[in-house]
């Protein structure tokens, strides 16, 4: 371990960089009785060639690279000697000076160099080709400089790590030590990356108490994030005071006076809730605490679908309409498909569902030409690029992501709302149990009253990664005409994926014998390491041939991030196995992970400037370490990723059963195992196995699941939207 490890001290004079961003750098380092340069590898973001470091640190033996210094901590200073000056000022780090004009100004300045720019940055012009508006430049960015490291000391001083270091002045630029010294839970509200518990560390650090207000507001809204983050809109009063008191280690009379101002200076919305016994005189009525966001969001959704659903709408097929033509290309639906296109013609809203296999895409083709026949303008949508390409092969019409049909444009906002709403009669989303509650409030914003809306999706998979239960509570809610197809047709039932997708479904064990001409594969494995090495085994050697696919087709989706077969783990297994790092080529490593070029990534955040969002999967085609960049393809447009944006991306090997909702794949490869326990439910199973289009394989034990099949939680969710639009919630005393 490294702290039994002998702790040294060296000063040191940076002579070139080797990679850098801001958590990791490699530096070769000019060390005072070292012949060599000395390899010096930490988290020193913002050093440059020529700074003069004193780090404390130990040497270690890296098998791949060698002997080198790794840093436990560190201070910069300035350099001393000429060569050492020269060498800070050409590395690029004062704008207006280069490796040209470095050298003229040491040539004339000397050992003095430093002190003429601080104290005298006139008398640069002294130097040929430095004009004043040269010289103030240079100036400007001097004090920037000293800026930054001053900064960069304080927060080191009060043990934030240079990585959040970095991030806060990104954020908050001159003002980071002002921000962090008043209110150092600011950075839980500001910085993507830093939660609560970090900016309490700080917080105790600078000495702010427990029973600050500052601290309890911040631990209230960690909480009910935290509960969002699971899929919540809201947390019982009783919950969320439990959950807080745990957190703070305050007493819960106090979180409770500080949820009272909260609620009073509205950081935070309430709603009566209906109890579930009978209440005592004394007892007051149950109260919901939300976040603002999903509280308004709630109510806008149930008031937008209102209106559109009591509205006129725009277009209207006439009485009589041959909506089922026969002939060659007529195509024959069955007695639901044909309820299905009926209702969708002389509805408002209406909600199409149903399981894999029955015809939910050709249901929307026959709704899709009975509109034809009235001249309808259709949009169609869905919830990612890979939902909407996949609408778009099987009615061979432009479909939209949500929000590129909302026309997102940063930092306005979506383009298309009240004030311009989508130009259309009908709109159809497909995927809609992947829409979460904020999202489906910004879609319905732009939904003209008369527009006809026709949801499409699966209710049985998994909820939105977002909070909120939107498909499944429109359906409970009784308000507008569901239709649900049930019957497998017969190409789809000669498909076990199918079949077995229909029997997890309904509770029942899926089929497990590996017969031959089958498509579902289960293979036997208690030992969850033994069950990696199988799936990169079959990853890489076993299936691409018997599938006749490519290994970067298949995908390996899990039910949890961590464990020897959670998706961090085998992302890194099969990053070896698929794209070893092979000599020339260049790596990024960022936050523990490690980047190559064809690595195949996924966005974990939504970044509304590039376009991409949480889930969309890519892969790298150009690495540039001497700009710190890198480009990732998405479906076809190539993006430059900056090193530092490099944590919104993760390997995508594997990835997360949640993650990969809306997608398609032509192999899946899936672990089930106890390990899993917390997450195993059986719309984790259903949906995992649903991804597959010609080939799954189970590895696991049939344990696990068994346990999946029986384990049903999906209504487990807080939301309030289906009470809002059946009306049934209590009236606010």
């Amino acid at each position: 371990m490294e702290s039994r490890e002998k702790v040294e001290r060296l000063r040191c004079l940076v002579d070139r960089i080797t990679f850098e961003s801001d958590t990791f750098s490699v530096l070769k380092c000019r060390v005072k009785s070292y012949s060599d340069t000395v390899t010096v590898v930490g988290s020193m973001p913002g050093v440059h060639v020529g700074s003069v470091l004193l780090v404390s640190g130990f040497f270690k033996m890296d098998r791949t690279y060698g002997k080198q210094f790794s840093v436990v901590s560190y201070e910069e200073a300035l350099p001393a000697s000429v060569y050492g000056i020269q060498r800070y000022l050409g590395s690029g780090l004062v704008k207006g000076i280069g490796k040209v004009y470095s050298k003229k100004i040491v040539d004339r300045f000397g050992e003095d160099t430093f002190k003429i720019i601080e104290e005298s940055p006139e008398r640069l012009t002294e130097i040929p080709g430095i004009g004043r508006e040269r010289a103030r430049k240079i100036s400007e960015s001097w004090v920037a400089q000293r800026e930054v490291k001053n900064i960069m000391v304080f927060l080191q001083e009060h043990e934030v790590s240079v990585a959040h270091a970095a991030r806060i002045y990104k954020t908050y630029g001159n003002e980071s030590i002002h921000v962090v010294t008043e209110n150092p839970y600011r950075l839980a509200d500001d910085i993507w990356g830093i939660g609560f518990k970090t900016a309490d560390q700080i917080a105790a650090k600078m000495g702010f108490g427990k029973e600050r207000f500052e601290r309890l507001r911040s631990g209230i809204l960690y909480t009910l994030n935290k509960l969002s983050e699971l899929g919540h809109c809201y947390a019982g009063k009783s919950q969320l005071l439990d959950t807080g008191t745990d957190l703070l280690e305050v007493e819960r009379k106090l979180l409770e006076e500080t949820l009272s101002k909260m609620i009073q200076a509205e950081d935070v919305r309430t709603q009566v809730l209906e109890p579930d016994h009978p209440l005592e005189p004394d007892e007051a009525m149950p109260l919901a605490i939300c976040l603002p966001a999903f509280y308004f969001a709630e109510i806008g959704i149930a008031a937008r679908l209102r209106r559109i659903g009591q509205s006129p709408p725009t277009v209207r097929v006439p009485e009589g309409a041959d909506l089922f033509p026969g002939g060659p290309d007529g195509i024959q639906y069955d007695q639901i498909q044909m309820d299905a296109i009926r209702t969708a013609v002389r509805s408002k809203v209406m909600v199409l569902t149903g399981g894999p296999g029955t015809g939910k895409s050709t249901t929307t083709m026959g709704i899709i030409r009975a509109f034809r026949t009235a001249g309808a303008r259709i949009l169609l949508a869905a919830p990612t690029g890979r939902a909407a390409k996949r609408l778009s092969e099987v009615t061979q019409m432009e479909a939209k992501t949500i929000h590129r049909l909302l026309e997102f444009k940063p930092p306005q906002g979506y383009q298309h709302k009240e004030d311009n709403p989508l130009d259309g009669d009908v709109l159809i989303i497909d995927e809609c149990s992947m829409v979460d509650t904020i999202l489906m409030n910004s879609l319905l914003k732009a939904v003209p009253d008369g527009m006809r809306l026709i949801l499409v999706g699966d209710v049985d998979q998994l909820p939105s990664v977002g909070a909120g239960n939107v498909l499944r509570d429109i359906i409970g809610s009784g308000v507008f005409p569901v239709v649900r197809l049930t019957r497998i047709f017969r190409q789809a039932a000669q498909s076990r994926i199918i079949t077995n997708a229909h029997r997890i479904n309904k509770g029942e064990f899926p089929e497990l014998s590996n017969g031959k001409g089958t498509d579902f594969f289960f293979i036997e494995e208690e030992v969850p390491e033994k069950a990696a090495s199988s799936i990169v085994s079959l990853v890489k050697d076993r299936l691409p041939g018997f599938f006749h696919v490519r290994p970067s087709e298949i995908q390996v989706l899990t039910p949890m991030q961590r464990g020897p077969v959670g998706a961090a783990v085998l992302n890194e297994l099969l990053q070896g196995a698929l794209n070893p790092q092979r000599e020339g080529t260049e790596e990024v490593r960022r936050g523990g992970a490690v980047f190559r070029l064809y690595d195949k990534v996924m966005q974990i955040r939504n970044n509304y400037d590039k376009e991409v969002f949480n889930g969309d999967i890519g892969r790298i085609v150009g690495m540039h370490p001497g700009e710190d960049s890198v480009e990732i393809a998405f479906d076809g447009r190539v993006l430059v990723y900056d090193v530092t944006e490099l944590d919104e991306v993760v390997l995508a090997y594997a990835t997360t059963v949640h993650k990969a909702q809306g997608a398609e794949y032509p192999v899946v490869v899936m672990p089930v195992m106890m390990t899993h326990y917390v997450m195993l439910q059986r719309n984790l199973i259903y949906t995992g196995v649903t991804r597959a289009r010609r080939g799954l394989v189970l590895v696991g034990t049939k344990k696990a699941v068994a346990y999946c099949v029986g384990h049903v939680t999906v209504d487990n969710r807080n939301t309030l939207l289906m009470q809002r639009l059946a009306g049934t919630l209590p009236k606010t005393p």
